[in-house]
């Protein structure tokens, strides 16, 4: 009996934002593994070439593009420069995304609600937009925007964060009811809580971790490569009839 073919990336072209660290990383070795080419991006190139060199070094394709995409001219610049390496764009991951306010909700300043709205919301949307352009016009294409649960149920602290994650996950249906006629699919992955730098707040404070782990049933934090089975799933063949769905994938917290 042959295995299945259901997950093979070969030939894919997909792009990957904030990728030099954390969920990006994992998502894009693991892309990379299944014989996609994967362009490493986030806001600094030498971290992203840092990934795609080891990559490389371990067999698999891989190229660094700097794209900071709360900045619209960057989204463009990015798009086209795929077009014209690659000519085509299978596969995007809107990953990257931006914290800058822990606190309560009264005390956020209007620079960290709009740093928030212009990486988290903004910023998806146009990539996807432009990703999106290029995929219809050779045919189709994945779009996998990387939400949180905390779209579902808001975190203390994460009030403007939790809004623009809510926002994803309706962005996500959006582009699936609007895209499926030119062959694109979209999804949304829920991470709960992971051990990146970008979570460090939660994971490095007991007073906060304790809490946080009392509510989720495994008991523990994610590790980011636990999150990148679920986003192969929904980037590849295995996933054909799946479009405009978010998974959590949360160690049970939300249940």
């Amino acid at each position: 009996m042959q295995k299945t073919q259901l997950f093979d990336l070969d030939g894919k072209v997909a792009l990957v934002t904030g990728a030099s660290r954390g969920i990006g990383e994992a998502i894009a070795k693991l892309l990379a593994q299944q014989g996609a080419h994967v362009i490493i991006s986030s806001r600094k190139i030498d971290d992203c070439q840092q990934v795609a060199d080891a990559i490389v070094a371990a067999g698999g394709k891989a190229s660094a593009i700097a794209c900071h995409i709360g900045e619209m001219e960057q989204i463009g610049a990015t798009i086209e420069t795929i077009r014209s390496q690659f000519g085509k764009l299978d596969i995007l991951v809107n990953n990257a995304a931006t914290n800058p306010h822990f606190g309560n909700v009264l005390d956020t300043d209007l620079s960290a609600f709009q740093k928030t709205v212009d990486v988290n919301i903004r910023g998806y949307f146009f990539m996807s937009v432009a990703a999106g352009k290029l995929m219809r016009e050779n045919g189709g294409g994945v779009i996998l925007n990387v939400a949180s649960v905390n779209g579902m149920v808001p975190a203390m602290m994460q009030g403007i964060y939790s809004i623009t994650k809510a926002a994803v996950i309706n962005m996500t249906k959006v582009f699936a009811k609007e895209c499926a006629q030119f062959g694109i699919r979209c999804n949304a992955l829920l991470p709960g809580l992971t051990d990146t730098k970008f979570a460090s707040a939660l994971v490095k404070n007991d007073s906060i971790l304790k809490p946080a782990l009392a509510r989720i049933p495994l008991g523990r934090p994610a590790d980011p490569s636990e999150m990148a089975g679920t986003v192969l799933y929904l980037v590849s063949d295995a996933s054909s009839y799946t479009t405009g769905t978010a998974i959590n994938v949360d160690g049970g917290m939300l249940a």
